[in-house]
């Protein structure tokens, strides 16, 4: 058996989950050395990256489907073992007396826990000091900005994030893998800080379509302490053979009005991915949500801002002094919203939840963007969440996938949509739509160590 942390090198921290797992099988001693590696990388570029806010004192496996496995956590999904400070120093220290649902379920499955990653404020606006591993000049995104940059630069294979409008589809597309931002409901957010129940979702980073969906189809779950949650239905991933992929699906191009502010690159890379799915076999066909459009924006702020104020405004009167701008002005815009217009963006998203299957009838996946282009300059602004936002008011799964670089050396990404709880049928036309695009950015070379 090859040992991936001698013979391999350096180049396990480019491989994916499901990869590590069939190395893994009957060399224990193997995936020790491979824990211990990617702690002692982590610890030599985190003083760069600062991607963590707590690293990981013991990496021991455990038994299980996941054995093995690093898995990175967004610091305010609640960890026993470890500080969960939510980016707030209003939790600074803070060591909850449980564990998230979704770490719980890791833990049972053998995954070992690999520290704290950085979000933004309660997974606001305010960012934390995460760099993007591309240029650490730019933005990693927000709020999931560790998560995505951990896996990134090689630290581990898989991070959980969360999306509240855009925020692991947008740092997945700017840091170059793969974000899946599941079904609302399909993980239960017990253990997880709150920002607006009513969209809420766990999600993941990985570096490629099968280690996602290896990571839903073993975590998706239901609890009664959360009453959003809604079992998915059930489906399985072969760790030797990955996802049958679909052949050759049936997509609907979705550009909204926004398009024009698109970057010219982004823009480019869209067309020549949709070229290249079109001559692969897939039928590919404009089509246009104007209503979706025209709507989405208006109702996700009514209602993430209504629900933020009522979680945050005690915690904002208790300690002015360490909630940010950013976290004030959330509260005070959702105290004015006024309850009709709450209940009307409500049932906006209800409705079109249901409507959007008989919008898209007769296709697999819609293709969109996930972001407006590359990773802003700067570490104050972590993006623009507009193309996230339709999709996350809805809860339908959403996958993105690296698929070039923009004018600046940054990565550009690839957002494919698929109606509520199809999670299934996205993931297995994403990874059609990922091995005829062939595309693997590499690990961002400012990083190597």
């Amino acid at each position: 058996m090859t040992d991936p942390t001698t013979e391999r090198g350096a180049s396990t921290s480019d491989a994916g989950m499901l990869e590590l797992l069939r190395l893994f099988r009957g060399h224990e001693a193997a995936a020790d050395r491979y824990a211990a590696a990617c702690l002692e990388r982590a610890k030599a570029i985190e003083p760069l990256l600062k991607a963590f806010e707590y690293l990981p004192v013991d990496t021991a496996r455990r038994p299980g489907p996941l054995s093995g496995i690093p898995v990175a956590i967004k610091d305010i999904i609640a960890t026993s073992d470890m500080p969960t400070t939510n980016g707030s120093p209003v939790y600074k220290d803070y060591v909850p007396d449980a564990d998230a649902w979704v770490v719980e379920r890791l833990r049972n499955l053998g995954a070992t826990i690999f520290g704290k990653t950085v979000s933004t404020e309660f997974a606001w606006r305010h960012p934390g000091p995460t760099v993007n591993p591309w240029n650490v000049n730019h933005t990693p995104g927000g709020s999931s900005s560790g998560s995505a940059a951990a896996v990134a630069a090689g630290i581990v294979p898989l991070a959980l994030g969360t999306q509240t409008l855009g925020s692991v589809i947008r740092p997945a597309a700017f840091n170059g893998v793969v974000g899946l931002k599941p079904s609302f409901g399909a993980i239960p957010r017990i253990g997880v800080h709150p920002l607006s129940p009513s969209l809420d979702h766990v999600g993941f980073f990985a570096r490629c379509v099968d280690d996602v969906a290896l990571a839903l189809s073993l975590l998706a779950g239901s609890s009664d302490r959360d009453p959003h949650g809604r079992p998915l239905p059930g489906f399985h991933v072969d760790v030797d053979k990955g996802l049958d992929p679909l052949k050759a699906p049936r997509l609907g191009i979705v550009r909204f009005e926004k398009w024009s502010r698109a970057e010219p690159e982004q823009q480019k890379a869209f067309e020549a991915a949709t070229g290249k799915l079109r001559d692969a076999g897939a039928v590919l066909e404009e089509l246009e949500l104007s209503e979706l459009d025209h709507t989405n924006w208006k109702a996700i702020n009514a209602i993430l801002a209504s629900e933020a104020a009522v979680i945050f405004t005690d915690l904002v009167a208790r300690y002015p002094d360490r909630s940010s701008d950013h976290l004030k002005s959330l509260v005070e815009s959702g105290k004015l919203v006024p309850a009709t217009d709450y209940l009307a963006a409500k049932a906006l998203q209800e409705q079109w939840r249901s409507a959007l299957g008989a919008e898209i009838s007769g296709y697999d996946a819609i293709l969109t963007l996930p972001a407006f282009g590359e990773a802003p300059l700067g570490l104050h602004y972590t993006g623009d969440a507009e193309y996230c936002a339709p999709w996350t008011l809805l809860g339908v799964p959403a996958v993105t996938l690296p698929v070039g670089f923009g004018k600046g050396s940054l990565p550009l990404g690839l957002q494919i949509v698929a109606p509520y709880r199809s999670d299934h049928r996205l993931l297995q036309t994403a990874k059609w739509i990922e091995a005829v695009l062939e595309f693997e950015p590499g690990r961002p070379k400012g990083l190597q160590s």
